[in-house]
């Protein structure tokens, strides 16, 4: 099989020459998924030089189809051998795949979302950035959840554990597990992720199998928490702006750039930030162990002790994957949130200070434009694996990926925090 491409405005036509049979239809799926990856989401299929489609084949450009479709984009045969006519024909999928306008004539816009929208395009350095509004007046509360203290030497007991339960509007991070009591849950604790009505979190038990819930009708999944951050929106949306972002020539952009150049597109001191994204890779740690009512005697993050509590991503992790990242970062550095960031350096100094956590998803493309967090979020966990969870940090011992997280492309969902208070009762 032979495959030439031709970029048609914002359409991506790929002619193909030879069978598309059992063989070659993984060929042909791996050379639209590529495109996809970078990028492309209008896909055309000259098929004029394919003499034979097997059941394989229609197999694979149906899949690619609902895979454009369910992101906004397209796909189609803009041309066919007469052959593959006839078993489009017979496969009732003339109407769904064939096109009815030849790819040279159709122009940009094709997504409805995204002729609609009208974003303030931001040329800088490492990315192209759009900018949407959503609500001016939208603002955050930032909660911290317990007391992060007893981490320190692994102590955390029943009293500093409560039950919590996130609404829809609210997204969180900290240390917690899925169970119904302390007790049930006291050798499980880890990182969990929470937004829109879905928990996930890495259990401590061994199994290294990441797990989640999703809110169901009015049942709200309960998280046995022992501390963490919380931000919920106080107004109608939770968030004021959308920021979609493509990094340049390839190059993907670290997490401490994108979190930077999203603090000074929207102006804030401190922000609540929801971020999709394809990765490139993903730089953290993650507990080994529970760390309940061990009480040992030094810290269990210094040397040598520190090997046996965490593990640290000591190369590229989660490479073309989809991240989901949340948590916050500030410009400053208050008394009320100092115990629960740290400092996120840069080359020059330090860029600000935050703490994120992140869920890795087995990839399908992200749709473009403006899209809803709430759905897309939802739409990850119901529609891809879930491969692992992370604490996401800068480690400068790492040799590949430049010491942190790095993202090619994807949607970052920011509001302001106006308050920040203690909370020591649930949700």
């Amino acid at each position: 099989m032979e495959i030439t491409k031709q970029v048609l405005g914002e359409i991506v036509e790929l002619t193909i020459q030879g069978r598309v049979d059992g063989y070659w239809a993984d060929h042909l799926a791996a050379a639209v998924d590529q495109e996809i990856r970078q990028g492309s989401h209008n896909i055309r299929l000259d098929l004029s030089q394919v003499p034979f489609l097997s059941s394989a084949g229609i197999g694979t450009l149906v899949r690619l189809y609902k895979d454009l479709k369910a992101i906004q984009g397209t796909f189609a045969v803009s041309n066919c051998s007469r052959n593959v006519l006839k078993i489009l024909q017979l496969s009732k999928l003339e109407d769904v795949l064939v096109a009815k306008t030849p790819a040279a004539t159709l122009t940009g816009g094709i997504s409805p979302l995204e002729a609609s929208a009208a974003p303030r395009k931001i040329d800088l350095p490492e990315a192209v950035y759009e900018l949407y509004p959503l609500d001016p007046d939208a603002k955050l509360d930032c909660r911290k959840l317990g007391d992060a203290g007893p981490l320190e030497n692994c102590g955390f007991r029943k009293e500093h554990c409560r039950p919590m339960q996130f609404s829809e509007s609210t997204f969180a991070i900290g240390l917690g597990a899925l169970g119904e009591d302390f007790e049930e849950c006291k050798g499980r604790f880890g990182e969990f992720i929470a937004a829109a009505g879905s928990v996930a979190y890495l259990p401590t038990d061994g199994t290294n199998v990441p797990d989640f819930l999703l809110a169901a009708g009015d049942s709200t999944p309960e998280v046995q928490v022992c501390y963490g951050i919380a931000c919920h929106g106080v107004g109608q949306h939770p968030f004021s702006s959308l920021v979609r972002f493509e990094a340049k020539a390839g190059v993907p952009v670290t997490l401490t750039t994108l979190v930077e150049s999203c603090l000074e597109l929207t102006k804030y001191e401190q922000i609540g930030i929801v971020i999709i994204a394809e990765s490139a890779s993903l730089v953290g740690a993650a507990l080994r162990r529970s760390p309940v009512a061990a009480q040992i005697q030094q810290s269990a993050f210094e040397f040598p002790q520190i090997r046996d509590w965490l593990s640290f991503t000591s190369e590229r992790a989660y490479a073309n994957r989809v991240a989901f990242v949340t948590g916050i970062a500030t410009r400053e550095n208050p008394d009320d949130l100092s115990a629960v960031v740290r400092p996120f350096p840069k080359p020059s100094g330090v860029a600000f200070a935050g703490h994120f956590h992140a869920a890795a998803f087995s990839y399908r493309p992200i749709q473009k434009g403006q899209i809803d967090w709430k759905t897309s979020i939802r739409a990850l966990f119901e529609g891809h694996a879930l491969e692992g969870i992370l604490h996401l940090l800068t480690d400068t011992r790492s040799i590949s990926g430049g010491g942190e997280s790095e993202l090619v492309r994807g949607a970052c969902w920011i509001a302001p925090i106006s308050s920040t208070v203690a909370e020591r009762t649930h949700r």
